[in-house]
């Protein structure tokens, strides 16, 4: 299996099941924000996921080492990302359980059609303002800021590829909750759950984890915030929990 790893690649261990993924070092590599939105993310026995903007198909890796969902799919508008992600997938020989699809978010309901996943993920680009990039076509560009597609783009298609009562979840940033939840109320993706991730206890949340219902009652519960770090260099109890590591005491 090792021949599935370039030489400019790595092999990173994620802690779970003995899965490993393939990434470059040079191009955009999962961050702790997808770890905790698969986490965060609910997936009940016998459940198809669809995973938007997958990259290098961490969250759908993940996502099947901690559910007994049925069936994930990732869909990549980049080909070097879903090629990785393929191989990532025949590595760790989840083929049967995985499949990685490379195509455009804006058509999600093309390639599934209308109403067939009961839960969606996405990790959206975060920023709207891409002025001075020096490579808008560069990966880390294309994964941070909203170049290919835009956060209604993902949820206008996240709720068309919902099954009725199916459920989303996603990773954001704060500063952009009001257009978030507004989108998802425009789209009758009923925001249900939600948890503020702060970096210290004393500092401002650098993301936010929501969950909606697709026709869902009006009834959000906020959940308890979750602290990234006791000190410097330090995760807290939960985060170290989340990871899969082991404590030192």
């Amino acid at each position: 299996m090792e021949n599935l790893v370039r030489s400019d690649e790595r092999l990173d261990d994620l802690q779970i099941n003995g899965y490993k993924i393939i990434q470059h070092p040079d191009k955009f590599c999962f961050g702790m924000d997808a770890v905790l939105l698969s986490d965060f993310a609910k997936v009940k026995p016998g459940e198809t996921v669809l995973d938007m903007g997958t990259g290098t198909g961490i969250l759908p890796i993940l996502l099947e080492a901690k559910t007994e969902g049925s069936h994930f799919t990732g869909l990549e508008i980049q080909p070097e990302s879903a090629e990785m992600a393929n191989r990532s997938v025949l590595f760790n020989g989840l083929q049967d359980k995985i499949d990685i699809i490379e195509g455009d978010i804006k058509s999600a309901s093309e390639f599934f059609g209308k109403g067939s996943m009961n839960v969606v993920t996405s990790n959206p680009p975060y920023m709207t303002n891409h002025h001075g990039l020096k490579n808008p076509n560069d990966a880390k560009a294309i994964a941070r800021h909203e170049l290919l597609c835009s956060l209604e783009d993902v949820i206008s298609q996240t709720a068309a590829v919902l099954k009725p009562k199916g459920r989303c979840y996603f990773v954001h940033r704060p500063f952009r909750l009001v257009e978030i939840i507004t989108l998802m109320k425009q789209y009758k993706l009923e925001p249900k759950r939600m948890r503020l991730v702060y970096p210290f206890v004393d500092k401002e949340p650098n993301m936010v984890l929501i969950e909606g219902v697709k026709g869902g009652g009006a009834q959000l519960t906020v959940e308890a915030p979750l602290i990234v770090y006791d000190a410097p260099g330090q995760y807290t109890e939960e985060i170290y929990k989340i990871y899969g590591m082991i404590m030192e005491k």
